[in-house]
């Protein structure tokens, strides 16, 4: 069987939640061909397509997949916040931010972020709070398409004063990303610094502020000494 491409996955759960009402395009010809989707003709005379068992198996397959980067994933955010929090800073997960990034003809470009770990020192002085985002890649094609989108990276950069890349290993080597950026490497044991992050003074703006005050930073880890009392 041929390998299903992103596009043509689409197509499929597309045509799994729908009627199958054909596109006629040549996504639809390559389905047909692989043997994934078929055509029914209705008691009307019109033609629709229905997801065969081949087609449900690439739909399974592409779902554990899913799941899969998923898992590994949030074992990684989740390894990144707790080491943020032993190096005594407050760390939120989830967060949606909103940065401002100014144009050549002088006006603002708006752009949504959504950092993976946003934290900041445990200070009372704002200008040692030292705002740290990390962004978490453990799949090479996310990471690119993360590094073609330089509006994404550079709203991170807005909104802190460091900003780390963390790549789980084996996916691309720290060369490959942006110098702006600091990378950690991701092993199944341990994270590894390839290189640190430059470091700028920033401080919160208000917008972010309001986002802090509305969410809930990440608990800290149970204390591994037994408690007293």
């Amino acid at each position: 069987m041929p390998t299903p491409t992103r596009l043509q996955v689409q197509r499929l759960r597309q045509l799994w939640r729908s009627a199958g009402w054909p596109c006629q395009d040549l996504v639809e010809v390559e389905l047909l061909a692989a043997g994934w989707v078929e055509r029914l003709l209705e008691a009307d005379g019109r033609e629709r397509l229905r997801v065969t068992d081949a087609g449900v198996g690439v739909l399974a397959e592409s779902l554990t997949r899913n799941r899969a980067a998923r898992d590994a994933h949030e074992s990684l955010v989740e390894r990144v916040a707790t080491e943020m929090q032993r190096a005594g800073r407050i760390a939120w997960r989830g967060l949606a931010l909103r940065a401002g990034l100014p144009q050549d003809d002088g006006r603002m470009l708006w752009v949504n972020a959504l950092p993976d770990v946003y934290s900041i020192r445990h200070s009372t002085v704002e200008d040692y709070l030292e705002p740290a985002i990390h962004e978490i890649k453990v799949s090479r094609a996310d990471l690119l398409g993360e590094l073609r989108r330089p509006a994404k990276s550079a709203a991170y950069r807005a909104l802190c004063g460091q900003c780390w890349f963390v790549i789980r290993a084996g996916i691309a080597e720290p060369e490959e990303i942006p110098p702006e950026y600091g990378v950690l490497i991701g092993h199944d044991s341990h994270l590894e610094l390839a290189r640190p992050a430059p470091r700028r003074a920033h401080k919160p703006d208000f917008a972010t502020w309001m986002a802090l005050a509305r969410a809930t930073p990440i608990a800290p880890p149970d204390d591994p000494q037994p408690h007293l009392g």
